[in-house]
Order: C-alpha cells, then structure tokens, then sequence
C-alpha cells in the first residue's frame, strides 16, 4: 500500500529543499533587508518635518549628524547587498554600497528642499558621502577583528 505524495509527511523541520529556501529567504529579508527599508523611511520621516529645534545649534554638530546617520546607513546598505545572489568582488560591493548611500542622501536632501523651514545643502551630501563610507569601512574592519563574516 502506497501512499500519495499529498498525504506524505515527515518530521524533519525542513521536508523538502524548497521549504528551506523560503525560509531562507524570509530570514534574509528580516534579518538584512528589512532593517535597512525601516532605516530608510526613518530618515525620510524625520527629514519631512520642518525644521529641528530641538537640535542645540553648535558648529558642525548637524554634519556629525548627517556623519552618524549615514554611518549607520551605509553598514545598512553594505549587509544587505552582501546577501545578494550574485558573486562580485569586495571592492565592487563598498562601492555599489557606498554609491546607494550617497545617493540616498542626495535624494533627501532634494525631499528636504520642498519641506517648509528646510534647505538642501552639498555640505550635507558631503558629510552623508563621509560618514557612509567610514560606516563601511569600519564595519569590515570590526567584522575581521571580531570574527564575523563581513562579505
């Protein structure tokens, strides 16, 4: 007596190669892509109000924002490009990664010149540009010393 493939179970987690590849990608998109989409709309959400007055205004200290955020952006960028199904090399991956970032901030800054009490400025994307690139870069750098897989 044979049973039909319909009706035929197993106890193992993952059945069937397809099952762990969907899974697998759920995890991936969780894990590396939903992060940097939430991140993203961050910036975007906290670019559309007007004005920051709750920012003390010192020297600089709106560049070292812009620094941090895109510090952060760029790892961001970095970790779910990394889990993309294509090979390429390690240079090409920062870059691509640092060029998303950059021209993130460019569109933002261009979001913020149509918001009441904002200006756009190249200052800005200049500081976005760094801070994404030392993001990367420091990312690489602490994932070698710590021992986690960096690409």
């Amino acid at each position: 007596m044979s049973t039909s493939p319909i009706l035929r179970f197993s106890l193992s987690p993952f059945p069937n190669k397809h099952l762990r590849i969907v899974t697998t990608t759920y995890k991936n998109l969780l894990y590396h892509w939903l992060p940097l989409v939430c991140y993203c709309l961050l910036i975007f959400i906290q670019s559309a109000h007007t004005s920051p007055d709750l920012i003390p205004q010192r020297p600089f200290l709106d560049k070292l924002l812009h620094c941090l955020a895109y510090f952060i952006l760029g790892i961001l960028f970095f970790r779910a490009y990394r889990t993309l199904p294509i090979k390429i090399s390690h240079n090409i991956l920062i870059f691509i990664s640092i060029s998303s970032s950059i021209l993130y901030g460019v569109s933002d800054e261009i979001h913020q010149h149509f918001v009441p009490l904002r200006q756009a400025g190249v200052m800005d994307v200049l500081a976005d540009a760094l801070g994404s690139v030392f993001g990367i870069l420091m990312y690489r750098l602490w994932g070698k010393k710590l021992g986690f897989k960096t690409v």
